[in-house]
């Protein structure tokens, strides 16, 4: 006789949902001995009928395999917990870098001459001397003092030193035109008093 495919959804006449409760408990109960001895494995199966009724197999004893249980579960509770946590963490540095970029990227806009209006004098005094270190450091990187010139050379470091020069006079007109207007604006909100 072929068996047809159940469709799965509760039984609803209760002698034949009896029925198929004591076949499907006493096969799966079946199963569990099966796979303790085929497989040397410890199993506990615990199900309780509609009636409330306790039925149980265990391969060894019950109390154990459930404690030996609930010492699986809080580990993975625990772990879960770290996971978590380590995720957090990460997002609150994510965060912070974030904020790292952005504080720089407003910097490096300042340097090149951007958003200056938001810029105090203050600031923008520290934004010049900064710029004046830097093109100090680039200056002794490009043209380094005590080195041997020769011909071809001299008029290279000529050119070089040229160009640099009008970067630097171009950059400090930049911030002293920005500083001034600054200056005059304060002036002007503070009743001419600076």
């Amino acid at each position: 006789m072929v068996r047809g495919k159940i469709e799965m959804k509760r039984i609803e006449n209760a002698t034949r949902r009896q029925v198929t409760f004591s076949k499907r408990r006493n096969g799966l109960l079946k199963k569990a001995y099966e796979l303790s001895v085929l497989c040397d494995a410890e199993v506990a199966v615990i199900v309780f009928s509609q009636k409330n009724r306790l039925y149980e197999f265990s391969s060894s004893n019950m109390q154990k395999t459930i404690k030996q249980y609930h010492k699986h579960a809080k580990g993975a509770l625990t772990k879960t917990t770290e996971v978590e946590q380590y995720m957090q963490q990460l997002k609150h540095e994510s965060a912070d870098m974030t904020k790292k970029i952005e504080i720089l990227e407003a910097s490096q806009r300042r340097l090149l001459g951007h958003d200056l209006d938001s810029c105090s004098a203050q600031e923008l005094n520290q934004i010049s001397s900064q710029l004046d270190r830097s093109l100090r450091i680039v200056r002794e990187r490009k043209l380094p003092s005590g080195s041997a010139i020769h011909g071809a050379d001299r008029t290279s470091k000529s050119k070089g030193e040229a160009s640099l020069r009008r970067e630097c006079k171009t950059t400090h007109q930049v911030w002293f035109k920005a500083l001034s207007e600054t200056n005059s604006s304060r002036k002007r909100s503070w009743g001419g008093k600076l």
